[in-house]
């Protein structure tokens, strides 16, 4: 599948235990990746660094960036439902 940065929809990468979410507002990686010095190591850092060139182009290429964009989800703390709860 191909990859197309910030484009909804578009494809999940993985490259070893590293993940490649893409959103219309915010890519995501996330995971494990390790480079090792032999032939698939080779590989998995070109293709990633393959990906980040191309966030980094579609970046660029951006007109109108703002210098933080607004985050889509506020982190909340939600009430421990048993907290008045005497569980001795």
């Amino acid at each position: 599948m191909t990859f197309f940065p910030f484009e909804e929809g578009s494809a999940r990468l993985q490259i070893d235990d590293l993940a490649i979410e893409n959103g219309a507002e915010c890519i995501a990686l996330y995971g494990r990746l390790e480079i090792r010095r032999d032939r698939i190591g080779l590989q998995d850092i070109q293709a990633l660094k393959a990906q980040i060139d191309a966030i980094a182009r579609e970046l660029e290429g951006s007109a109108h960036l703002p210098d933080r964009a607004r985050v889509a989800r506020e982190d909340r703390v939600i009430p421990n439902p048993f907290s008045d709860r005497d569980c001795a």
